[in-house]
């Protein structure tokens, strides 16, 4: 029988690839999503890719009623990839109430659950902003978790809190917390890849609807840092090269193949990449000119990070594989199927 998973907004940008990857790997994958910043259309995309429909229920994490139905319904669930949050940094400067109750309630509403489920652990899905402003760069996973820019950052640094403290409490699973840094582009059969309701927030969607047309320009938030070209810098990696971490997580998690109930590994390429550089990259791998202009800086942005990603190729086992330029003609092709 295939060891059921739960992967909460899996039809998300990162929950999509993820849930591909884990059919791939022979995982039985039940999707939870609320759809409040995704499609329906997209297990179609999953279907069409690895042959099989991925159980979906449409339920918000907020909702501990419909969350205990769903593992009712599918009973002996055996781990959880959390991705369900909010997670535009800008859009938290406004809006911080909003993911405060999104990004933490719907934690807790699973942690409670995975004991009276016997759910045996949990990959939750972190980023590289809980480290803030790094003092020293690359980061790797010892570097101190530095106050938040950002309600949206802040909500991932308690979300790590919560789950040290409840695993320190004596909780009977094991939870790997993947901290992330920038994922773009798209699955290479451009059956699934980013698709935000609405104006994107993330930058390279934004980048080639701008390249597409349905946008008029890119703005680029900032041309005064303190870096080359006066950009922001992030370390962008693809996201099927991160969903492959998640599915590495949980064998690790299931089989007990660490001594610790809780780990921590950056998923990065270990290259920093700039705003600008990013924009003549994707005009270089495709051809394809895109209108920008320099705007003042938004709120809440770092000036610069990427990762050290040896101890996630080294005890994790994983490595960033895909380049920059595939990646970016990844985000393209998806962009033109989507048009």
């Amino acid at each position: 029988m295939k060891t059921k998973i739960v992967v909460t907004g899996g039809t998300g940008y990162i929950g999509s690839h993820t849930a591909v990857e884990l059919q791939n790997a022979g995982y039985e994958v039940i999707i939870v999503d609320n759809l409040s910043n995704s499609n329906a259309d997209v297990i179609r995309g999953i279907e069409k890719i690895t042959g099989i429909r991925p159980a979906f229920e449409q339920v918000d994490c907020r909702d501990k009623e419909g969350l205990t139905g769903v593992f009712k319904k599918y009973s002996g669930i055996q781990g959880i990839i959390h991705f369900a949050a909010s997670k535009a940094v800008g859009e938290s400067v406004q809006k911080p109430l909003l993911y405060y109750r999104n990004n933490i309630v719907s934690l807790l509403n699973l942690l409670e659950l995975m004991p009276e489920f016997q759910v045996n652990g949990i990959v939750f899905s972190s980023s590289c902003t809980v480290y803030g402003q790094p003092d020293h760069l690359p980061v790797d996973e010892t570097a101190p978790i530095l106050p938040a820019s950002s309600p949206y950052g802040n909500t991932k640094q308690i979300d790590e809190e919560i789950i040290r403290d409840v695993i320190h409490a004596g909780a009977p699973y094991k939870s790997i917390i993947l901290r992330y840094f920038n994922p773009i582009g798209a699955h290479p059969s451009a059956e699934i890849g980013e698709l935000p309701n609405g104006i994107p927030q993330n930058l390279v969607p934004f980048l080639t609807q701008t390249a597409a047309g349905i946008r008029k320009e890119l703005s680029v938030f900032g041309d005064d840092y303190n870096t080359p070209d006066g950009s922001c810098i992030r370390d962008y990696i693809n996201v099927v090269d991160l969903a492959k971490a998640h599915v590495i997580a949980v064998e690790r998690m299931l089989k007990r193949q660490s001594e610790t109930q809780l780990e921590y590994f950056n998923l990065g390429t270990g290259k920093g990449v700039s705003v600008l550089e990013l924009i003549h990259g994707f005009e270089k791998a495709t051809g394809v000119k895109v209108p920008h202009t320099i705007v003042g800086r938004r709120e809440g942005d770092i000036e610069q990070i990427w990762a050290d990603p040896r101890y996630a190729n080294e005890v994790l086992g994983w490595k960033a594989v895909e380049t920059l330029d595939d990646t970016l003609r990844s985000a393209w092709k998806w962009q033109l199927k989507l048009k």
